[in-house]
């Protein structure tokens, strides 16, 4: 059981388990936001599961350099969408082949299905008249870092997506 914890200015923060979320919340550090699942009981009190908290005090988090470039994070980056035709991408491809001076960079890598991949190749997109749907970009903001947030659950939509502030 995962439970998603939230700054004290609503900005995800991580993601712990449920007894730490408890933990947090019985010394009055958190408040529940929601709850899921049956409750936790004890001899003396049942407690409601978090699946998300809040923090009372803000927690600093320190700067950042750019995200780490991943398979992974190429695919949820692009929505798990092929760059070229907007199928559903399994691979991903370098806009620049390898073979030509082509890095492992953000902007340079970009989702792609297999047919799209395979026939691509070892060739530019000048070469073939393609064009990307997109520009690819570095991802910016503190949920790339937080890399359990590529599985989230269904409860964290509304604390994710900014509406919850």
């Amino acid at each position: 059981m995962r439970t998603l914890v939230l700054n004290a200015g609503y900005e995800p923060l991580a993601v712990v388990t449920f007894r730490r979320a408890l933990l947090l919340v019985l010394t009055g550090k958190a408040s529940v936001l929601a709850e899921v699942g049956d409750p936790v009981t004890t001899p003396r009190m049942v407690l409601g599961r978090p699946s998300v908290i809040l923090l009372h005090r803000y927690v600093k988090v320190p700067y950042r350099e750019a995200v780490n470039v991943t398979r992974r994070g190429v695919l949820r980056r692009d929505g798990r969408r092929c760059g070229y035709c907007g199928k559903a991408a399994t691979t991903v491809d370098h806009i620049m082949p390898r073979s030509r001076g082509g890095t492992n960079t953000w902007e340079n890598l970009t989702a792609c299905c297999l047919a799209c991949n395979s026939t691509k190749g070892d060739r530019t997109l000048r070469e073939l008249g393609w064009s990307l749907r997109i520009t690819p970009t570095c991802p910016r903001g503190p949920h790339w870092f937080i890399t359990e947030l590529e599985r989230p659950a269904p409860e964290w939509n509304d604390f994710l997506s900014g509406r919850a502030a």
